[in-house]
């Protein structure tokens, strides 16, 4: 640890409030503001359009963060070529690569634009520069720790230089209504690195997740000053760029075994769009001592509270037995949704019984052994049925809703021992 002195900048310059002889500008009634929408610029990649909320607000800043070698930087470049092959001007500003790297990554995707414009720089003042002369509709600087302000003495990436550089960044575009996207450094945790304030700074902020050993990729929106927070993308990593995946749910599913065991098929929900995912499970006999849990896609807190469930109140001898569970092609689920079908699967393949191929499960599962009814039930039936699944294993709704018309036949069950049995009953 070392400890530095950071001189701090003028208060003009970190754009400080009026002075006392300055004019202040009058409040007025909210029934007295003119009402109109945002006029957004259309997105050619539709993914990406659903997550910022059907385009580019003029003037927004968007913050894009995600491991290394996720793919930031080719989804980016990607949007800025396709922006650039339009009538609008589009400025991709580059802090960790060269001209000839960009070009050779462009050159390789084919994403040469008549109007995508390229700057390798670092000083904040230089690229705040080119923005004021070229006026682009759009600016992605990739990364904003890699800038510097030549106001502060700090090196680049401080906690000081991260926060001045994106204010003057936001600053300007507000100022000339031009969108801007920030490229954003990580934790080893996954969070954010830099200060707190840089998300409060920003319009949107976009989260670009997946497993950099496989090819999809989810990207969410975490904030979203002009459209909904509830939406996710779906992109798959190739050797010509981002791909956008229509159909996640049958992608997921393209592989699957039928009649294998310990395989269960779990209808998600990423936002407002329902997925369904394979979860497999592998139950084989381990040490009496400590048996292992492991567990890939799924939190491991909950794996182990299903295996307590299926032990205390369906009769599951899971106590010298080696558990691992797996969320076919690198999706993480969080939703408790996934509870049924994992421990549908762990059922499966400690009784070596498959469960019915043209069977669908979603549901959420108590300390009781109970189930508990999930939300958007509807929107998940009509994705299955959509994919062929004739029977959907779920809890009972709340009160004596029913559904129907979704093209699928709910078979409701209240515990999880008799959600167990019929999943794994013999036609």
């Amino acid at each position: 640890m070392v400890e530095s002195l950071v001189d701090s900048p003028s208060r003009s310059a970190s754009g400080g409030g009026a002075r006392p002889h300055e004019l202040v500008g009058e409040a007025l009634a909210l029934a007295e503001i003119p009402g109109h929408g945002e006029q957004r610029v259309p997105v050619p990649l539709e993914e990406m359009s659903r997550v910022l909320g059907g385009g580019i607000v003029p003037g927004s800043v968007v913050l894009i963060s995600g491991d290394p070698g996720i793919g930031k930087s080719t989804l980016l470049l990607q949007l800025a070529a396709l922006l650039g092959a339009g009538p609008q001007r589009v400025l991709y500003v580059s802090g960790e690569e060269s001209l000839q790297q960009i070009k050779m990554r462009a050159d390789r995707l084919a994403m040469l634009s008549p109007n995508l414009f390229v700057l390798a720089e670092t000083n904040l003042g230089q690229i705040l520069g080119q923005i004021e002369q070229l006026r682009p509709g759009l600016t992605i600087i990739d990364s904003v720790q890699s800038i510097y302000s030549e106001e502060l003495t700090s090196s680049p990436g401080s906690v000081s230089q991260v926060r001045e550089c994106a204010s003057a960044l936001q600053r300007q575009a507000k100022a000339l209504g031009v969108s801007t996207f920030l490229v954003g450094h990580v934790t080893k945790s996954g969070a954010i690195a830099g200060p707190r304030i840089l998300e409060h700074i920003v319009d949107t902020v976009l989260y670009l997740e997946g497993e950099r050993f496989h090819s999809y990729r989810l990207l969410r929106s975490v904030k979203n000053r002009f459209g909904s927070t509830n939406e996710v993308g779906v992109f798959e990593m190739t050797d010509k760029g981002m791909i956008e995946v229509a159909n996640p749910s049958q992608v997921f599913l393209e592989e699957r075994i039928e009649h294998a065991t310990g395989s269960a098929v779990a209808v998600t929900m990423e936002g407002t769009r329902p997925i369904l995912v394979e979860i497999q499970a592998l139950v084989s006999q381990g040490a009496p001592e400590r048996p292992r849990r492991t567990c890939n896609g799924v939190d491991i807190n909950r794996v182990l509270l299903l295996i307590a469930v299926l032990s205390k109140r369906v009769g599951l001898s899971l106590g010298d037995q080696d558990v691992f569970v797996n969320v076919v092609g690198g999706l993480r689920v969080q939703e408790p949704a996934v509870d049924l079908a994992i421990a549908t699967a762990i059922a499966s393949s400690l009784y070596n019984r498959p469960v019915h191929p043209e069977l669908a499960i979603f549901g959420e599962v108590g300390l009781a052994g109970e189930l508990r009814s999930v939300g958007q039930s509807e929107r998940r039936l009509r994705e299955a049925a959509k994919l062929g699944f004739g029977r959907i294993l779920m809890p009972r709704l709340r009160g004596d809703g029913q559904l129907q018309g979704s093209g699928a036949t709910p078979v409701y069950c209240r515990t999880l021992a008799q959600a167990v049995s019929t999943a794994l009953e013999r036609d």
